[in-house]
């Protein structure tokens, strides 16, 4: 039976960006990599030997993790103590230092190799470098209303109109007999 409404039309689906595309077909490739050196690795050398080098891997990526995350709560807490933030010079190197470190704890000699140039400080300082100029070109062509531009509003230094402080004033009725006195102040 039929109300005579006309029958809603949706709209058309939003087109796929290239990273959820070609994100999955990159992951299975490199996955079919790893797995084709390891066994070619392991058919010029041995078997034992890809196993030694796998473990090995995994004790450095968890050394190198707990050293950076000491580092990193270190910087933090001389930060604190100061009263101030933390110095951004040695967070993002301490970021990648985990990043490699992660790395070189999945199973692969890729992913190995990828952890160890992660580890060198000059790959470090590129790598750091290339991400804040591609997350602040991100920031400024964020359009009004998405997450960039939220990010974009929190890292603004000084007010920028949008938001207006001052201090609540309440007029005392006549007949009103409890006295009001100055009151503070609102804070966020």
């Amino acid at each position: 039976m039929t109300t005579g409404a006309p029958t809603p039309t949706y709209p058309a689906r939003p087109r796929r960006s290239r990273m959820r595309t070609f994100l999955p077909l990159g992951l299975a490739a490199w996955l079919v990599l790893e797995i084709w050196l390891l066994t070619v690795v392991a058919g010029a050398a041995s078997g034992f030997a890809v196993f030694l080098l796998l473990v090995a891997g995994f004790v450095l990526g968890s050394v190198v993790i707990k050293r950076a995350g000491r580092r990193a709560f270190q910087n933090l807490n001389e930060a604190l103590q100061r009263g101030g933030a933390p110095s951004s010079s040695g967070s993002s190197g301490n970021g990648l230092m985990m990043l490699g470190g992660l790395l070189l704890m999945i199973p692969g000699l890729i992913s190995d190799a990828v952890g160890l140039l992660l580890l060198i400080p000059p790959v470090q300082k590129a790598i750091g470098r290339y991400a804040e100029r591609t997350f602040d070109r991100k920031l400024r062509e964020a359009v009004p209303g998405t997450l960039g531009d939220a990010f974009q509003q929190a890292r603004m230094q000084r007010p920028d109109g949008k938001v207006v402080q001052g201090e609540v004033i309440v007029r005392e009725e006549p007949g009103d007999d409890t006295p009001q006195g100055p009151r503070p102040p609102l804070t966020r």
